[in-house]
């Protein structure tokens, strides 16, 4: 009983932006504990290549090739997916882009498309999927934050208010969408060790910032995110809603 509650068998669950990094770790996790993942990305090749993998480790992967920023490009999706009779029952808008430059330097386009690619697609997807999941009588929703959803840093503006905006856009799916058997939470990732943060690690004194902030002393690791991914995707979580889990090695617990 105490682990069949973290079971994922017999769900699919869609995963943005999971041919690699943060997302291919959660989909991979989820993957092992049962789950069908269909896996996102914009590069058909890389999508195809890690469904390839996944599928050589024994674990259920699908591709789903589609830009999280082309409202139809998303409705397509789903909609093929229901002529395929393949249900979304957990949804993880994992997605996401940085851009770092001063406010006073920052083109609007540039502003657009951190918002676009880190909020608007989550919105977007997430009505698409709770739309279903409405009618099925329930589904799990994980959006990804950041410790920027809580906390601002200069040079990225957007992305900051990106992941503010992905913490109130959860508790909004949270308000509306509970009576009808939906979970929307999120997870609140810390300075992790992915391709998005190459530079930073590279950089020796970002990197004895990040280890002298953090109380565990060190970055974390993508596959750390994966317990929290399958708790919230599981029925473990049932009575949990509107909620940011940060896995930040304890950065926010401290001054």
């Amino acid at each position: 009983m105490s682990t069949r509650i973290f079971d994922l068998s017999g769900k699919t669950a869609l995963v943005t932006g999971s041919s690699r990094g943060l997302g291919r770790a959660m989909a991979e996790g989820m993957a092992r504990a049962g789950a069908r993942i269909l896996v996102n990305g914009t590069n058909a090749a890389k999508v195809d290549e890690a469904v390839a993998e996944m599928r050589a480790a024994g674990l259920q992967a699908e591709p789903a090739v589609f830009d999280v920023t082309d409202e139809a490009a998303i409705i397509a999706t789903f909609n093929r997916l229901d002529a395929a009779g393949i249900a979304v029952d957990i949804l993880v808008n994992n997605a996401g882009i940085q851009f770092r430059k001063p406010m006073v330097e920052l083109e609007t386009v540039d502003w657009q498309r951190v918002i676009d690619t880190n909020l608007t697609s989550a919105f977007v997807i997430g009505r698409e999927a709770a739309r279903r999941m409405i009618a099925r009588g329930g589904g799990k929703i994980v959006n990804i934050g950041s410790l920027m959803s809580a906390l601002g840093r200069a040079t990225v503006a957007p992305y900051t208010v990106s992941k503010g905006g992905i913490k109130m856009l959860t508790q909004a799916m949270a308000a509306e969408w509970a009576a009808s058997g939906i979970q929307a939470n999120a997870i609140g990732p810390g300075y992790m060790l992915t391709d998005m943060n190459q530079a930073l690690i590279d950089n020796p004194v970002f990197d004895a910032w990040v280890k002298g902030r953090t109380p565990s002393k060190r970055w974390g690791r993508p596959d750390e995110l994966v317990g929290t991914a399958i708790f919230l995707a599981s029925s473990a979580s049932d009575y949990i809603n509107g909620q940011i889990i940060y896995v930040d090695g304890g950065m926010l617990a401290v001054l």
